[in-house]
């Protein structure tokens, strides 16, 4: 998810003008930009530091809706930077899902032919999630972090997010947890069989030189990355 550094306010959080962004029209063009930037930096990522990493890119529906051949000049990217598709997960919101259910369609079969995963963002919001589950082709559900905020042992949060695990699990999905920021969280899910875990438990998030240092610690490479954003 992209923030923005502003000279005078600092880091600034993308719920504060992402929304302005829409209203102005101008998140295509950074949209375009995240996908293209975030692609060059993991490729440079994956060869000073691990052939394996993979990388998540926020997108909403906007974006598909109003900007031509989009997806053709993204797969055509990542081509040249000898990037595999794999290595890439889109996150979509339900948001998207609601639309003509034709397109739609064809764009997620789109990503699927060039090997990029789609996860569904903030799982168990939408009075249809379920629905979308069956119709299209979704890799990944990321379960809202309202029901992970207030999270315990013997909760009704814990109970839904159990159910929604196994249901994900039987439907060959995978399961991201988001907002986990307590170590009972990560063990809750851990024991619930959840696949992944976001949140300030792990990081907060940190600009691309820091991220590179985290990886030279993690890999043993402290590898300097130039040219990075």
């Amino acid at each position: 998810m992209i923030r923005w550094q502003h000279p005078q306010r600092g880091l600034v959080s993308p719920l504060d003008f992402i929304h302005v962004a829409e209203e102005t029209g101008s998140i295509v063009e950074i949209g375009d930009w995240v996908f293209r930037e975030a692609t060059r930096q993991l490729s440079q990522w994956r060869h000073r530091y691990s052939p394996d990493l993979g990388m998540s890119i926020n997108t909403l529906p906007v974006q598909y809706h109003h900007s031509g051949d989009i997806l053709a000049q993204w797969f055509a990217h990542i081509e040249q930077l000898d990037l595999p598709g794999q290595s890439i997960i889109v996150e979509i919101t339900e948001g998207m899902l609601m639309g003509n259910h034709a397109e739609i369609t064809d764009k997620l079969l789109a990503f699927r032919d060039v090997g990029i995963q789609v996860a569904l963002d903030d799982f168990g919001t939408g009075y249809s999630s379920l629905s979308y589950l069956k119709k299209f082709d979704i890799d990944f559900i990321k379960i809202d972090q309202s029901f992970v905020r207030n999270l315990e042992a013997d909760s009704s949060d814990l109970v839904l997010c159990q159910a929604i695990i196994i249901m994900a699990h039987k439907l060959g999905l995978k399961v991201v947890a988001e907002g986990v920021e307590t170590e009972q969280q990560r063990q809750l899910f851990a024991a619930a069989n959840c696949d992944y875990g976001q949140g300030y438990l792990f990081s907060k998030p940190v600009c691309a030189e820091e991220f590179a240092e985290l990886l030279a610690d993690s890999t043993g490479r402290a590898e300097p990355l130039p040219d990075s954003a």
